[in-house]
């Protein structure tokens, strides 16, 4: 299976509405990466890729990347500086086990969308709208190279 087919096209398209709706109460930037396989620790290839698409450069430094690795059944939560700097430790750790309730029963579309949803509610208390507010990076999923 090639990896950008792991979700529909109606399923990505329900995902970056959840982006899209999640960034309308927060200055916050959230970008999902799906890989097929994840090579070595998967909080340390998701700051790979958190570098690598440049959501370290967001003027608030508050980018989210969800980043999921599928044939390892692998998903991180990594947020940008600016973030860790306001929230206490266990800031990630309600999304994360939704999430999983979620993929454990094979509804990674869902589990995806609420986490979304979910970390837009968490991050609009630290990061509210701005009335110049841009959207400083592309609500698009990223996908990872079919190896």
């Amino acid at each position: 299976m090639h990896i950008k087919n792991f979700f529909s096209t109606a399923q990505q398209k329900i995902i970056v509405q959840a982006i899209a709706d999640a960034e309308k109460n927060t200055s916050g930037e959230i970008r999902v990466h799906i890989d097929k396989k994840c090579k070595g620790e998967v909080l340390d290839i998701a700051a790979d890729f958190f570098k690598s698409m440049k959501m370290h450069e967001t003027a608030l430094r508050n980018g989210v990347l969800f980043y999921l690795s599928i044939e390892d059944q692998k998903f991180a939560i990594l947020g940008d500086k600016g973030i860790h700097e306001k929230v206490p430790t266990n800031f990630w750790d309600e999304i994360r086990d939704t999430m999983l309730h979620h993929f454990k029963k094979q509804e990674f579309t869902e589990g995806l969308q609420k986490g979304i949803e979910m970390a837009g509610e968490k991050l609009k208390s630290h990061f509210p709208l701005q009335t110049n507010d841009t959207n400083e990076l592309s609500n698009d999923i990223s996908f990872g190279k079919n190896e």
